[in-house]
């Protein structure tokens, strides 16, 4: 499985657990459906970017929004779409390898995010905390670009891994 395809699977997770669409997330000014929508509305602008139709953009509640467009992304990523190669914003790479290392990493910050609005925030897993640690490597000065992650934030030296990832995406453990 890959590192998308697990992500994947625990955001479902979250969305099926959240109840409350209008509670406020941890991203400044978006509620929990927010969230969903950018997942959805990035997934696909990169994957028609690429000549990847995934079809008219489902419509709906959230949980229904992200069940369809999952499957829709699960029938067209396949593996000839994940070793195609393109010239992308860090050099050669390959779709697969966007898809796992930004849009699985998006996944995991944005499903913490999610289960942050409705209370109950997700523990990442040691794979996941590599996986954020490698992409902030990978980001280098563009971390902080507009649009993707704000400034870190301060906490205890002695925090834990999590909290400390989290601080570095300008986020607050809660």
């Amino acid at each position: 499985m890959s590192f998308y395809d697990d992500a994947a699977d625990r955001f479902s997770a979250t969305v099926s657990a959240t109840d409350d669409w209008s509670a406020t997330s941890p991203c400044e000014g978006w509620t929990a459906a927010d969230v969903v929508d950018h997942v959805v509305d990035t997934e696909r602008s990169f994957l028609e970017g690429h000549g990847i139709e995934l079809g008219p953009r489902p419509s709906g509640s959230p949980d229904a929004v992200w069940a369809e467009h999952l499957a829709a992304v699960r029938r067209a990523v396949d593996d000839d779409v994940r070793a195609r190669e393109y010239d992308g914003f860090f050099g050669r790479t390959t779709m697969g390898a966007t898809w796992d290392d930004f849009y699985g990493f998006d996944l995991v910050v944005h499903g913490w995010d999610l289960g942050s609005a409705a209370g109950r925030p997700t523990t990442f897993t040691e794979a996941d905390l590599d996986a954020l640690e490698q992409a902030f490597v990978g980001f280098g000065e563009h971390a902080y670009d507009e649009g993707v992650f704000k400034q870190p934030v301060d906490v205890p030296e002695d925090a834990d891994r999590q909290t400390k990832i989290l601080a570095r995406m300008g986020r607050r453990a809660t």
